[in-house]
């Protein structure tokens, strides 16, 4: 007999959804430096801004 790990399909899309959307933006890197890609992105754009103004 099967056991079924989503009442509905639309909630297994959802948690598939939410667990790919950490793993892809915010899961840490060691190539990143150990930051997420978020994290990274927001550090490059930080660095930008300030060498802009100086």
């Amino acid at each position: 007999m099967h056991q079924r790990l989503f009442s509905t399909v639309r909630q297994a899309r959802l948690e598939i959804f939410q667990w790919l959307t950490y793993y892809n933006a915010r899961r840490r890197h060691s190539s990143l430096n150990y930051l997420s890609p978020v994290e990274f992105e927001q550090q490059h754009l930080r660095a930008d801004k300030l060498s802009i103004a100086a």
